[in-house]
């Protein structure tokens, strides 16, 4: 009788923290968040460091300092030019959009798509009257960003500490092979934001660039937007490709195929040459595992597990090959993401 009580206290307090996840979910992504930010200042910070034998609380305020300084510094050169073009944006997309649903109305085979681009524009309309509380929502989100680059300022400047302090809830035989393995998620993000911070940039640059020959309006706004995009896989970089082509389609169907060609140009271009290149000896996960983590984690966190899914997906990629594929299976081939770079 005793067992069975004591079985069964274990599979409610089991229950309660899976529960407690699940609601707290929100709470995990702002963690895994401010675990980012941590591991790209530590990146700037490490080199100080271990180089030029700085102190880890002066290598972290200078990494702060450079990364306002860089984005300061774009913000000089480029900031009131991608203002005005952004402004330019946002006030001529509506008309194109309608002269766009104009010359589908006037084909006899787009009956259909019309219907959807109308049934688009009521529920947009919907949303417009809830513009005060998406505005309220924007405040939290920007309260919300505050406190996680706060956050993994204080990570950056202790991560041994913070480090620990989880590894202290572990097994006394655990802890030095947990230490192992949260040292090798910690090298395997560092690799893929540095890979990904470089094909970000010559995305958008390779982009703007096109779209500014093509003639299609704000290349800038539009070039740094699709950049930013990459981020979010899958979904980023067909989301940033949809304001290009609208703007291209109202001026003309040579426009319209060469901001289209562009776009997949460059996306074959980022796919088979700069990806690889950036990424060579670097943190890589799978295109398979990358389109499951955004449709699985997008659906378990919603919108931010979307925007963390790749990096996420790559930590638990880790843990898996680490802790089951070596240490349980024993397979000799199990390669860690990003050993390389960390070796």
């Amino acid at each position: 009788m005793a067992r069975l009580a004591q079985a069964a206290a274990v599979f409610v307090a089991v229950c309660l923290l899976a529960l407690g996840a699940v609601k707290l979910a929100n709470l995990w992504m702002l963690i895994f968040g401010s675990v980012l930010v941590a591991v790209i200042l530590r990146g700037i910070a490490d080199p100080l460091v271990h180089r030029l034998k700085f102190h880890n609380g002066l290598a972290v305020a200078v990494a702060v300092l450079a990364v306002l300084g860089v984005v300061v510094g774009v913000a000089a050169l480029f900031g009131q030019r991608i203002a005005a073009q952004v402004q330019e944006l946002a006030a001529v997309l509506p008309a194109k959009w309608e002269i766009l649903q104009a010359r589908l109305e006037a084909s006899p085979f787009a009956g259909e798509i019309v219907a959807q681009l109308k049934s688009l524009g009521s529920e947009a309309t919907r949303a417009l009257a809830l513009a005060p509380r998406m505005a309220m929502s924007f405040v939290s989100g920007v309260t919300t960003l505050v406190l996680v680059l706060v956050a993994g300022i204080f990570l950056a400047v202790e991560p041994k500490t913070a480090r620990e302090g989880v590894l202290a809830l572990a097994p006394m035989s655990a802890r030095d092979r947990l230490r192992e393995v949260m040292d090798a998620c910690g090298a395997a993000l560092k690799g893929w934001l540095r890979a990904q911070l470089v094909s970000m940039v010559l995305v958008g640059t390779l982009v703007g660039l096109g779209l500014w020959m093509i003639g299609v309006p704000a290349p800038l706004a539009l070039g740094l937007f699709t950049g930013l995009a990459q981020f979010v896989p899958i979904v980023g970089p067909i989301a940033s490709a949809a304001p290009a082509l609208i703007m291209g389609a109202t001026g003309g169907a040579q426009m319209f195929f060469l901001t289209l060609a562009l776009y997949i140009g460059v996306s074959q271009l980022e796919a088979n040459l700069i990806t690889p290149l950036v990424q060579k000896n670097l943190a890589a996960l799978p295109v398979v595992l990358g389109i499951f983590a955004v449709v699985g984690l997008g659906g378990l966190f919603g919108p931010l597990g979307v925007l963390f899914a790749t990096p996420l997906a790559l930590v638990i990629l880790t843990v898996v090959t680490m802790l089951y594929r070596q240490d349980v299976l024993k397979d000799p081939t199990a390669e860690v993401p990003g050993q390389k770079a960390a070796e």
